[in-house]
């Protein structure tokens, strides 16, 4: 798996999730419970991974709507 977005912001998270699906590449997020360490003030950046073969496609998709991958 390759990482393909980090942001500290939620919606942006939710946002490429539903877009990456709705293209058919399977996305996890990680370190989404990381909250419970740094107590909820949102410092600590969650990650989007997609596999190795979608990576490609999934940085096109998200930057045609302006969302800049890593």
């Amino acid at each position: 798996m390759k990482e393909l977005l980090r942001t500290n912001d939620p919606t942006v998270i939710a946002f490429a999730t539903a877009i990456l699906e709705g293209e058919d590449i399977t996305v996890f997020a990680m370190d989404v419970h990381m909250s419970v360490l740094e107590g909820s003030i949102g410092i600590l950046p969650r990650r989007l991974m997609v596999r190795d073969q979608d990576h490609f496609r999934a940085r096109s998709i998200l930057a045609d709507h302006d969302i800049i991958p890593a």
